[in-house]
C-alpha cells in the first residue's frame, strides 16, 4: 500500500519502521521538513519526506501520529478541511486524556475520532493503535507483539484495510463496531493510563486476563 504519516514522533517511527519492513511505501509528512527527513533518512527502505498535503493525498491509507491537541493544525496543513482525505482510510491513534489521571478531555458524549471526522470530511476514520505505547510496535528489545490485539471502530470499509496493517506489524485486530462505539473505546485508554499513573497493572482489573498474561 502507498501510505502516509502525519506526523514524526515515536510512533510515527515505529509504525512506519514497521510498514516499511512489511513491503510498504511510506511518505513522512511532519510540521518540520527537517524532522521529517531524519526520520525518513533513520528508517530507510525507501521511505520519504514529503509535505503533509502530500502525505495526505493519494494514499490507501494515512496515519494520525500526533498529539490531540495538535490534531487540528496538523490536519489543516495536510489539507484535510479541503476534503483532501475523503474516502481515505484515517488511522486515529490520539488520547485526548488528562496526563497522569486519564479523565477524558473532550466533551460529554464527544469522542476524539468523532471530532477528527469532523475535521477531515470524508476521510474514513478508524479508532487504533491508542492502547499501546509506541515502543511495542518497534523493533527494539521492547517491541515484542506477540499476543496484542488492537481494538478498533471505524467504517467497515476502512476497517479491513487498517487490519492488514495491525497484521502486518505483528498484531491481532479486533473490530468493536462502528465510529458510534468510539467513545466507549477511547475510555479504555483513560481506564489504562488512570490505573498506571495509580502503581496498579490494568490487566489485574480485567476478569480473565492475568497479569502475567
Amino acid at each position: 500500500m502507498r501510505i502516509g504519516i502525519l506526523g514524526t514522533g515515536r510512533l510515527a517511527a515505529a509504525l512506519g519502521e514497521g510498514w516499511s519492513r512489511a513491503g510498504h511505501e511510506v511518505a513522512i509528512g511532519g510540521r518540520s521538513r527537517d524532522k521529517a527527513e531524519r526520520l525518513a533518512e533513520r528508517l530507510g527502505r525507501g521511505v520519504l519526506a514529503v509535505t503533509p498535503r502530500q502525505a495526505a493525498t493519494g494514499r490507501d491509507a494515512v496515519l494520525l501520529a500526533v498529539d490531540w491537541d495538535g490534531v487540528a493544525s496538523m490536519l489543516g496543513l495536510a489539507g484535510a478541511f479541503d476534503g483532501a482525505l475523503e474516502g481515505t482510510p484515517l488511522i486515529d491513534p490520539t488520547n485526548a486524556v488528562a496526563h497522569g489521571v486519564g479523565a477524558l478531555l473532550t466533551e460529554p458524549g464527544e469522542s476524539m475520532a468523532g471530532r477528527i471526522a469532523g475535521l477531515a470530511p470524508g476521510a474514513r476514520v478508524v479508532k487504533a493503535f491508542h492502547l499501546f505505547p509506541a515502543d511495542r510496535w518497534g523493533s527494539s528489545p521492547g517491541g515484542d507483539r506477540s499476543g496484542v490485539t488492537v481494538a478498533m471502530c471505524g467504517d467497515d470499509a476502512a476497517l479491513r484495510v487498517v487490519g492488514e496493517l495491525v497484521r502486518d506489524v505483528g498484531g491481532t485486530p479486533a473490530v468493536l463496531g462502528a465510529l458510534d462505539r468510539v467513545r466507549q473505546l477511547e475510555e479504555v485508554a483513560g481506564f489504562v493510563i488512570g490505573l498506571s499513573f495509580a502503581g496498579f497493572d490494568p490487566r489485574s482489573a480485567v476478569p480473565g486476563v492475568p497479569a502475567s498474561a
